[in-house]
Formats: structure tokens, C-alpha cells, sequence
């Protein structure tokens, strides 16, 4: 070989040498530089999206001017087949290579719903339907058709969903939303049902959950749902009809404006308390765990009527003729019905 052929030779390989270094130095400087983006950046990333396009869609945003190097090392580090799909937010200052380790890690962005205390399914629907961030695919269905595509429901589905606040992904379906509200309830239900009292009167932990429902609506105050508790369980021990309102107005649905009329006593309705003995033949509303709780742990005594004092809390009583001075003390000039 000349000594010129060895000359070229070893200035290629020096040559090629340097561009290695200075595109390894380059490469390494670009992806450990803070990306260009604003506040409030997101990336939204669909399942089967390759990395390809990831990394493109950020040069498009102009967050980054050199997509083939993050392209490079997703895949030198096999790291672009672990990105998980989902939408994420990108903090100002976050580099290339911050990124790449949030999309493994699947720090997706998180909404919340929050289901209330004591609200009907209807509400709840309404509620959920209203949420932009979920996929609706149970839009205007009547409650047959959803308790079908709920096949986990056993008795339709009022009642079934704990009032919780609830974070998801966007993408999650409406029904994935119920099934999580459906798993917490039972849950819930399963657990203070293990610490259930004894000799209570339901065959079940469903009746539980219907006399919890009616304890959620018939008092706002936790330190006396145990009490109201207490007064239904005796109800049922001795044969007495429950005669609560919430369970009235439950019946008479959409005609409920607030007032309940003597006449509506008598709305004859599986539902109404007044008319039927027993629980009604499911939930009235979602209870919480404080009045599932109270429901499984009611409060032992002898009171077995209440009436609403005006404030929230309620005048217990033992006899009905004691229950008779207090409605007449307490009501006197009120709409509303004794307990």
C-alpha cells in the first residue's frame, strides 16, 4: 500500500472518527436541552402510534428541531416499543430525554369526576354524560339497554355506584367510569358488611344498600344517620310500615316540585313506604359509607319515630305520643311529614 493511499485512509478514519464524536456530542446536547414549549403543552399519543410519528409530531409543534435523534435513542435503547398511549402534559424546561421517560412511565394526565352523595342513577347518568373528557357510548340509552351493557349489574342500577371523586385518563368509556364507581361500592358494601351487627333484618348485603340509600336522603347529619338507622331497623323488626318520605318522592319522580300533598301518601308505588311494608324493591339513591355504615351499625335504643327540627337534625322520640307533641312543635307552619 503507498504512503499516500495510507495517509487518505487514516484521514478518513480520523475524519469519520470526529463526525461520530461530534454527532454522539451533539446528539447527547440536543436531547438533555430543554424542549421549546409553552405552558399548558400536550401530547396526545393513540394506541399503535409509532415512535416515529411521536417523534415527528413534536418537530411539527416546533418543539424540537432534530427528530431522528430522539427517534435514535428510543429505539438504540429499545425504549420506543415501552411508550404507552394516553394524553400527556409537557412541563416548560422538560428535555427530550425527560419526556421519553414520561411516556414509559405512563404519566398520563388525570381528570376528575366526583359523584355525590345521594344522587339518583338518572342524576349521575346526567352527570357523567356531561363530562367531555370521557368517551360517551351509552348516550340516551333508556336503563334497560344500560343495565345490559353493564352485564356485571344483578338488579339494575340504582344505588350501585359509590359516591366518590374519581381520576381518569382521557379515552376511558363511560362504562369503564361506571365499572370502577360499580367495583368501589362493592368494595365498600363488602367490607362494612363483614362488620355488620348482629341479627339485623336483611337477607343481604343488597338490602343493606336500600337501607342505606334511605338513610343517605333522610339526613344531611352524619353524627345521626346511626339513630335513623336505628329507628328503621326496629320499624322492620316489629312490622311497622317505614312511612319515610324520601322513598315518596322516589316514587313520585319528575311529579315531585318540592311538596309532598297528603294525596301523595297514598301513591300506590312499590316504592312508597307509606303504602308498603318492608324495604322498597331497590336503592333510592347512592348512599356514602357513613350511611352504609349506619345502616350495618345502626344505633341500639328504643326510639322509633324522628321528625325534622328545621335544622337539618331531627327530634327523636320513643312513643307516638311523644312523637305527636314534637311534630306538632316542630312542623307547626312547615311542609314536611313526621317520621
Amino acid at each position: 500500500m503507498s504512503r499516500n493511499l495510507v495517509a487518505f485512509v487514516v484521514a478518513l478514519f480520523v475524519s469519520a472518527a470526529v463526525c461520530l464524536f461530534w454527532l454522539k456530542y451533539d446528539m447527547e446536547y440536543k436531547l438533555h436541552q430543554p424542549m421549546q414549549v409553552g405552558d399548558n403543552a400536550k401530547l396526545n399519543i393513540t394506541l399503535g402510534m409509532s415512535f416515529s410519528s411521536i417523534a415527528s409530531t413534536l418537530a411539527q409543534q416546533g418543539w424540537i428541531k432534530q427528530p431522528y435523534y430522539l427517534i435514535l435513542e428510543a429505539r438504540w435503547t429499545k425504549k420506543s416499543r415501552l411508550v404507552k398511549a394516553g394524553e400527556y402534559a409537557i412541563a416548560p424546561g422538560t428535555s427530550q430525554l425527560e419526556l421519553l421517560d414520561q411516556l414509559i412511565a405512563g404519566k398520563v394526565i388525570q381528570y376528575s369526576l366526583t359523584i355525590p352523595e345521594g344522587l339518583t342513577f338518572s342524576e349521575i347518568f346526567e352527570l357523567v354524560k356531561q363530562q367531555p373528557q370521557l368517551i360517551h357510548t351509552l348516550q340516551d340509552k333508556v336503563e334497560t339497554a344500560i343495565t345490559q351493557q353493564m352485564d356485571y349489574l344483578q338488579t339494575g342500577p340504582e344505588g350501585q355506584f359509590f359516591p366518590d371523586t374519581y381520576l381518569f385518563p382521557r379515552g376511558t368509556t363511560d362504562v369503564q367510569f361506571y365499572q370502577r364507581a360499580y367495583d368501589t361500592m362493592q368494595q365498600v358494601l363488602a367490607a362494612e358488611w363483614q362488620q355488620r351487627a348482629a341479627d339485623l333484618p336483611y337477607k343481604n348485603e343488597y338490602e343493606a344498600l336500600i337501607m342505606a340509600s334511605i338513610v343517605e336522603k333522610e339526613t344531611a347529619a352524619v353524627s345521626e344517620r346511626d339513630r335513623i338507622a336505628g329507628v328503621f331497623v326496629r320499624r322492620l323488626e316489629q312490622g311497622m310500615k317505614l312511612q319515610t318520605d324520601p322513598t315518596v318522592i322516589y316514587a313520585m319522580g319528575s311529579a315531585y316540585n318540592g311538596n309532598i300533598r297528603k294525596q301523595d301518601l297514598y301513591l300506590d308505588s312499590p316504592y312508597n313506604t307509606y303504602v308498603y311494608s318492608g324495604l322498597p324493591p331497590t336503592p333510592i339513591a347512592a348512599p356514602g359509607r357513613d350511611a352504609i355504615h349506619a345502616a350495618l351499625q345502626p344505633a341500639v335504643g328504643e326510639e322509633l319515630y324522628f321528625v325534622a327540627k328545621g335544622d337539618g337534625t331531627h327530634q327523636f322520640s320513643v312513643t307516638l305520643e311523644e312523637h305527636n307533641k314534637a311534630v306538632k312543635l316542630y312542623q307547626s307552619g312547615l311542609n314536611g311529614q313526621g317520621q
